[in-house]
């Protein structure tokens, strides 16, 4: 599956109709999600069940296209099946939409990253399991292959009674190459710049490539964007650390608005605009270097960290998520299946203690970067940290 984004152009008033299709959509998931609480033990089919009820209560609901509002269901039942399963598991929520945890009481003292991501094994760890919530501001309505009509790769129409009409497409992917069946998705997402429209095409991303015959360990970091067992570094970049200044102005200006005005508003948007511009930074560099990393080699060997744990240190927190580690996870196993490459995810207990020479232990806090070994091993400590993980991950080759 690819995902294809474009911006749309439209009037004011199909601006208006798409918020209200959002928050319809909202209002059926919060609706069908408060019906499974008071009723313990239903399933996806009294969901739809209760959604069709919704359809019959509520014109604003029966305006909105039937296969929309079951998308809204399937959102509810998915974050309540994802609460379900990490109830099985014993374990935190993953890093996903509406998930919280809490972490032991180990994660909670504290210490540095490197010495947080190597306590305590991944599994079966006391916690909350990220019981489902309530939506307070939904950005997005999902329609899936109805309700809405391609007229041209730049011209879309939503033909259900919200009255969003037609919009102007405005990007550089060609539609007109896939058929209309393979588009299976559809969805409307509204942003601080205006509004999106993501097309959801049903398509095969492999691309088959030579093989290189090279392997490489990765160790993130916050000095480092990442070091790899070659002792490459790729520089932190620190796109907010880098932007802060502009922040506080913005905000600042947000602040001295009265609330609930429109100069407050615009004030918002303004300063939802510098926070938009600094999350795709973060998430294009991760992909460029993700790309890079995956096209040069056979074998990827990446840390198996738990960032949720990691930014309960309030004093790397801000760091740790301006890094942007689980962007760069996230890509690489998406390069990694569309190259036919290998991608491991290792567990990073002790990989910055052990020697990768001998394995001997060596105790060292975070201003200790050098490691230095009985052996007679001196490294860089991410480039020993590295070499580790990519030891950890052969036996998966």
């Amino acid at each position: 599956m690819i995902v294809y984004e474009f911006k749309v152009k439209g009037k004011p008033y199909q601006y208006k109709a798409i918020d209200e299709a959002i928050r319809t959509a909202q209002f059926v998931r919060n609706s069908c999600l408060r019906y499974w609480i008071d009723n313990r033990g239903l399933g996806r089919k009294e969901l739809y069940r209760y959604n069709t009820e919704l359809r019959a209560m509520y014109p604003f609901v029966k305006d909105l296209n039937s296969h929309a509002c079951q998308a809204s269901v399937e959102r509810c039942w998915s974050a309540i099946a994802r609460f379900f399963d990490n109830c099985k598991k014993r374990c935190d929520p993953a890093p996903s939409q509406g998930a919280s945890g809490q972490t032991p009481a180990i994660f909670n003292r504290p210490g540095n990253a490197d010495q947080e991501k190597e306590r305590a094994p991944r599994e079966k760890i006391p916690g909350k399991k990220g019981y489902p919530r309530f939506k307070k501001n939904s950005r997005s309505v999902e329609y899936k292959q109805s309700g809405w009509k391609l007229l041209d790769p730049k011209q879309i129409e939503f033909t259900d009674k919200k009255g969003i009409g037609k919009l102007k497409l405005v990007g550089t992917w060609d539609l007109a190459f896939y058929p209309v069946e393979r588009i299976k998705r559809v969805r409307l997402v509204r942003r601080a710049d205006g509004y999106y429209v993501q097309f959801c095409i049903q398509v095969d991303v492999k691309i088959e490539t030579k093989p290189t015959g090279k392997t490489i360990g990765l160790d993130v970091g916050l000095k480092e964007f990442y070091t790899d067992s070659n002792n490459n570094t790729e520089p932190n970049p620190r796109f907010y650390r880098k932007s802060e200044k502009q922040l506080s102005f913005y905000q600042r200006r947000v602040s001295r608005k009265n609330i609930g005005s429109a100069n407050r508003l615009k004030a918002i948007k303004r300063l939802g605009k510098v926070h938009l511009k600094i999350s795709r930074q973060r998430e294009e560099h991760a992909k460029k270097i993700a790309r890079c990393v995956i096209q040069s080699n056979d074998l990827v060997a990446y840390e198996d960290l738990r960032i949720k744990n990691l930014v309960k240190n309030h004093c790397l927190a801000k760091s740790i998520n301006d890094a942007g580690w689980y962007q760069f996870r996230k890509w690489l196993e998406y390069f990694g299946n569309k190259f036919g490459r290998v991608t491991v995810a290792v567990n990073p207990a002790y990989t910055s203690q052990n020697c990768s020479s001998c394995g001997t232990i060596v105790k060292k806090s975070l201003s200790t970067r050098t490691h230095v070994c009985q052996c007679g091993c001196e490294l860089d400590r991410d480039h020993n940290a590295a070499i580790n993980i990519l030891n950890s991950a052969c036996p998966f080759t």
